[in-house]
């Protein structure tokens, strides 16, 4: 039962009746997973590496009220401001990026994580959703004044960001950038001739970085022939979702988180397989479904083209990101370093994805005197 009645005209009292409440509902019940897979599985990281056996679940508890705080504050804000905010934030992140690539943590050859006051702070994060908002603006402004040079400005400024997230390298960002700039590019209606042409540059910058890059080199071959490395992360994985069976071991009494390295992290999916089951793992995709699917139908019939393409470039984020995430879990694609949504643990990560969750929000929520049910 809610607080607000339909004649409440607080800026909350709006906010509740022209905000997507399943969408809402999606995102906590996702948070309450998160905050349970991360007792179940950080105690046995955080015992490996020495430190106490909360120490992650106290740092992702700290995050998360600021990341529902960053939800609720984004989703008030109209498109306009939305855009502003996008565009403030993009360039802020163009220079954090080349910040870390000079003064960044360096960690086994990569430079991803920017020390600001004490706190490690992966950027990458950050410029994904600006970037989609971004693009979004650019391609609209070009359709509404044709003189307008949205086209070259879109193109600067990928070309801009996917030569610092390269560099650092981390080819799995630069792949979902890529991905979410290609698809606005389509909906934006980019002749089909030139859409094949980015796929299949796109799919060449691939094959590039299989010749060049030793750790992609790897892992695809590994993926293709695990006999041909070291496969220990996902063998565990994979023993994890046998574990659970339908119905899980339990939370908490899964044994395969001690002794996967990124069981907190990267892998916490294949720790919700073996101790939620399958019943409830699917239910947490079910709820990531929600999500997407919720936000691509209330964009339809939408005549805001910067609305559509921005809620559907920040959607496509969401849920690539968490295809990636879980399809390396499965082994279906090769491993990729990339949290899962709401329920990793990861401060930039967390902060990030609520920041593009707020923004789907904000542009989604009934407009023109519309509320939620009417």
């Amino acid at each position: 039962m809610t607080t607000f009645s339909r004649t409440d005209t607080s800026v909350m009292g709006r906010w509740w009746w022209t905000v997507d409440r399943w969408s809402l509902a999606a995102i906590v019940a996702l948070m309450a997973f998160g905050t349970m897979l991360a007792l179940a599985s950080s105690p046995a990281v955080a015992d490996r590496i020495g430190v106490d056996s909360l120490y992650f679940v106290k740092r992702h508890l700290v995050f998360l009220p600021l990341a529902a705080a960053a939800i609720i504050t984004t989703s008030l804000m109209t498109p306009v401001q939305i855009r502003r905010v996008a565009i403030i934030g993009f360039a802020a992140c163009l220079v954090g990026l080349t910040a870390t690539l000079l003064f960044g943590i360096e960690n086994n050859g990569a430079r991803r994580w920017l020390s600001i006051a004490g706190l490690s702070v992966q950027v990458t994060e950050f410029a994904k959703p600006t970037f989609a908002v971004v693009t979004a603006w650019l391609l609209a402004e070009k359709l509404r004044d044709n003189s307008f040079p949205g086209h070259t400005f879109t193109v600067i400024t990928f070309a801009a960001l996917i030569a610092l997230t390269i560099s650092q390298p981390d080819l799995g960002q630069t792949a979902v950038i890529g991905a979410v700039w290609m698809s606005q590019l389509f909906l934006a209606g980019l002749p089909m001739a030139l859409v094949v042409g980015l796929i299949v540059l796109g799919l060449a910058g691939l094959a590039g970085s299989y010749m060049t890059l030793s750790h992609v080199a790897s892992r695809i071959n590994r993926f293709i022939d695990p006999a041909t490395g070291d496969t220990y992360q996902i063998d565990r994985s994979l023993m994890a979702f046998s574990n659970g069976g339908w119905f899980g071991q339990g939370p908490g009494e899964g044994t395969v988180k001690n002794s996967l390295p990124d069981a907190h992290a990267d892998f916490v999916f294949a720790v919700a397989g073996e101790e939620l089951g399958l019943l409830l793992t699917l239910v947490i995709v079910a709820l990531f479904a929600i999500i997407v699917l919720r936000g691509l139908l209330r964009t339809m019939g939408e005549n805001n083209l910067f609305v559509l393409l921005a809620v559907s470039g920040l959607l496509v984020q969401f849920g690539l990101q968490t295809l990636i995430n879980m399809a390396s879990s499965l082994q279906l694609i090769p491993t990729k370093g990339m949290t899962l949504p709401f329920i990793s643990y990861g401060g930039s990560s967390l902060l990030a994805i609520a920041i593009g969750i707020g923004m789907v929000l904000a542009l989604t929520r009934k407009r023109n005197g519309q509320v939620e049910g009417t």
